[in-house]
């Protein structure tokens, strides 16, 4: 049993982030062992999250990684946590396009058995916030909202109009928050600059939420909510039993291949799911930062670069040509590498006319064109990650583009929201633009280590 409350909002930009890693931090603070989580494909809200739980952050994405994935996940990620917060995406019924409640807030509540808290910028409202919250909360009877936080309020009187308003819902009011200045949060093209490139700005965004929440938020209130969620039925998920154990040769003698992880400022977009599963599978994961990195780690057998900005650091990427032939002669080699948007850039011959690792022959930019979606993708060649005819569920996110779009073997093939070939297999290089959450397929870990230990 583990009390858990999901943050939601009737539209993006109410606040659900201000009030989600808020709340983490305040209760964190108390001392309560806090589980953070998201809702949806973001990478960037968990690195925030993480910051102000001390756990990392977790995505809940029904889309990528299937309905029934969604209560596992979610146990795995909060076992031995006091409460569980779980930051909401879009409007709170918003989901995958075309696909009715796919993915949305809502739905993933239903699969949580948790109440919801509406966060309602109430900025340019009074009495007409009563309509709207009884309007959310009588949308669907499955989804239980147990609490709206007032965001943006004016002034006293403000707030009294607007209590005074939902007095007559049956809602509680569990907070509101006077509209100050912002928390300095800054963003760029693709959302909120991530923790790991503004840490110490971000430690102190972080406590002045916790600071905002605590002084108009009812946690007592808050907290006697999350713990009225009903106990979940069901195991939670096993990276050890999703993977299937150890793999390769050298698994009966306990010699595990090392796979080098990509991290660092440039390379934050990563499920904390991906690195249990490869571990599970038998490999030691060693992290490197690219920026900062000359060298692979010792005895590196496979590499894996996710998502993140490179085009925000590619004159320093560029400048350590060192690490940059390390990896292209790595590739070149026939070694494992898997490379997710970020890393496919990398891979690139040049990133905005500065040379990268070479390993693919094509030429990257960044684009006026913001490429965001789900994908539906089949693996048309057969890869380090997947046998021909595998299909997984995917997502875009960016900003760039890359010339050729796909190599002679390319990586995927989808239908949505165009019928297109995308991405690069050659040798044991696979890299594409596609964003996947490998806990839907936990065999592309194994066949990678594999690939590795072989």
């Amino acid at each position: 049993m583990v009390a858990r409350l999901v943050i939601a909002a009737p539209s993006s930009g109410s606040g659900k982030t201000t009030v989600a890693t808020g709340l983490m931090a305040a209760f964190a603070e108390r001392g309560l062992s806090v589980s953070p989580h998201k809702v949806g494909p973001d990478y960037i809200d968990p690195g925030y999250h993480a910051l102000a739980t001390g756990r990392p952050g977790r995505n809940l994405d029904a889309y990528l990684c299937g309905t029934e994935l969604i209560a596992p996940l979610f146990a795995h990620g909060a076992a031995g946590c006091d409460l569980a917060v779980v930051e909401g995406v879009m409007g709170l019924y918003d989901g995958a396009a075309g696909q009715g409640e796919l993915a949305s807030t809502a739905q993933v509540a239903q699969l949580l058995g948790a109440p919801v808290v509406l966060v309602v910028d109430a900025s340019s409202q009074s009495r007409s916030v009563a309509a709207l919250v009884h309007g959310f909360a009588s949308w669907d009877p499955r989804v239980r909202i147990g609490g709206v936080i007032l965001n943006k309020v004016g002034s006293e009187r403000h707030e009294q109009l607007l209590r005074e308003a939902l007095d007559a819902s049956g809602v509680p009011v569990l907070g509101a928050l006077r509209r100050v200045k912002q928390v300095r949060t800054p963003s760029r093209h693709l959302g909120l600059v991530p923790v790991a490139e503004r840490r110490a700005e971000a430690v102190e965004s972080v406590a002045a939420l916790a600071e905002q929440v605590r002084a108009g938020c009812d946690l007592e209130a808050l907290l006697a909510l999350a713990r009225g969620a009903p106990a979940l039925a069901g195991d939670a998920w096993d990276p050890a039993g999703a993977a299937g154990g150890p793999a390769g040769p050298g698994a009966a003698s306990g010699r595990r291949p090392v796979v080098a992880v990509a991290a660092g400022a440039a390379f934050t977009f990563s499920y904390a799911e991906h690195g249990e599963l490869l571990a599970a599978a038998g490999a030691e994961v060693v992290p490197f930062d690219p920026l900062r990195d000359e060298a692979l780690p010792e005895g590196a057998r496979g590499v894996v670069v996710g998502g993140g900005f490179p085009e925000v650091y590619a004159p320093e990427l560029s400048a350590n040509e060192p690490l940059r032939k390390a990896v292209a002669e790595l590739a070149l080699s026939g070694a494992p590498v898997a490379a997710e948007c970020a890393g496919l850039l990398y891979l690139a011959r040049s990133l905005d006319g500065q040379p990268m690792c070479g390993v693919l022959d094509a030429e990257a930019r960044m684009s006026d064109r913001l490429t965001l979606g789900y994908r539906e993708a089949v693996a048309v060649s057969d890869s380090v990650l997947a046998p021909t005819g595998t299909r997984l569920r995917g997502h875009e996110f960016h900003r760039t583009v890359i010339e050729p779009g796909a190599g002679a073997a390319p990586a995927w093939g989808m239908h949505l929201p165009e019928r297109r070939v995308e991405g690069f297999v050659q040798e044991g290089v696979h890299a594409s633009f596609l964003h996947t959450h490998w806990a839907a397929e936990p065999g592309v870990a194994r066949r990678f280590v594999e690939r590795c230990a072989g």
